[in-house]
């Protein structure tokens, strides 16, 4: 156990602090411009694919001498519209969705850089903007699930509860009337890990409750936020739409037939224990037989797509924070577009309203109080000098 521990990078090491940034500039930038592709009559396929390309090809152009360093999609581009919830990106044999006006869209993707990954998630209505606000539940579900991303962004620090940023956003999200999806989970993130031993679960159900395990978060620690609220129930549910993306686990079996074992193969040399979407295969007649064998003795795992009921609307947004010493540092996300929603729900809570009024910004907290101080010791000096 020493030696793993010697072994293990953290963020104590300002390397790979360095390369959790970098992977976190090329996130943002590749996530700014699938967005803005994401307009009426745009091919949510193509979009997907157009975000992966970008992935690679941004990820390529960093420690190109260091030829065994590994990097690239930490997890598939995913464009979710309206009441699906996650996971859809379709291959080409899958039917398509076509973007229209006045969808909601959720773009969820990531990369990593020597292993170091950084994941993101933002959700706009296509169309709206300003002049052209969005308003009634789907503004209330928006504005929600970016309030609650924010709560808990400032209750992510060394010494905090898991449970206790549950209950915040569950707190965040009843005062818009609306409720986070039913037992979604948001990791710890390690080094060629997306799914660290920690995690944070959004509205738990009894049996989830009793099951999950509570934490305590730590300096040094790296996590993957990720806030997904219904206008519904919020309860997630598989229909006919085929998964794509899966990911490699840690069990071991020796596959029969010859399709599956060349497919496991690349996979372990080209994805590692990344996520990864069945369009990065050429076959695809092979590579779902091959699937459908490692899935079955759990070499593979699904990211199930979900759904919530039809008409019903969810938005996500996630982000990727640094637990450092002098605070968390948010290395993914976009600016959030305020304007172009508009809620007659709002916060009322003193507690919640004083913590999303409180900065999630280190730095400018310090300058806050520093200038205080400052000012506070001017008027000292000003009543020592008329004394």
């Amino acid at each position: 156990m020493a030696d793993k521990e010697e072994i293990e990078k953290t963020i104590a090491e300002d390397l790979v602090v360095t390369k959790y940034k970098m992977a976190g500039t090329i996130v943002n930038q590749i996530l700014k411009q699938v967005l803005e592709k994401c307009v009426a009559g745009a091919s949510v396929r193509e979009t997907c694919e157009y975000g992966d390309k970008l992935l690679l090809e941004e990820t390529s152009k960093v420690f190109k001498k260091e030829k065994d360093l590994k990097k690239g999609i930490a997890f598939p581009t995913c464009i979710s519209v309206n009441n699906c919830i996650c996971h859809f990106s379709p291959i080409a044999s899958e039917p398509d969705v076509i973007l229209k006006e006045d969808d909601m869209v959720k773009v969820d993707l990531g990369a990593h850089v020597d292993g170091f990954i950084a994941v993101v998630a933002h959700t706009i209505v296509v169309g709206s903007s300003a002049d052209k606000k969005v308003t009634g539940k789907k503004a209330d579900v928006v504005v929600a699930a970016h309030n609650a991303s924010e709560a808990a962004l400032r209750l992510l620090k060394p010494g905090t509860g898991t449970y206790s940023i549950t209950s915040t956003v569950e707190k965040v999200c009843a005062a818009y009337k609306c409720k986070p999806i039913e037992g979604m989970l948001s990791h710890q993130l390690k080094r060629f890990k997306i799914d660290g031993e920690k995690t944070i679960i959004q509205n738990p159900n009894d049996a989830q409750k009793k099951e999950h395990e509570k934490f305590t978060l730590d300096t040094y620690e790296v996590y993957a936020m990720d806030v997904l609220v219904s206008t519904g129930e919020g309860i997630g549910r598989e229909q006919n739409t085929r998964v794509t993306i899966y990911k490699k686990t840690d069990e071991t079996y020796q596959l029969k037939l010859k399709a599956s074992r060349a497919f496991y193969s690349v996979l372990t040399h080209n994805q590692g224990t990344m996520p990864f979407n069945l369009r990065t295969f050429e076959e695809e007649g092979k590579t779902k037989m091959a699937v459908v064998e490692c899935v079955n003795h759990r070499l593979i795992e699904p990211f199930q797509v979900l759904y919530e009921k039809p008409n019903e609307h969810v938005a996500q947004f996630k982000f990727t924070v640094l637990l450092m010493p002098n605070g968390a540092h948010k290395i993914t996300g976009l600016p959030f577009d305020s304007d172009a929603f508009q809620t007659d729900c709002t916060v009322e809570d003193p507690e919640l309203k004083s913590l999303l009024n409180s900065s999630a910004n280190p730095k400018s907290a310090k300058k806050k109080k520093k200038k205080a101080e400052k000012a506070v010791n001017e008027v000292a000096m000003e009543v020592d000098a008329k004394a």
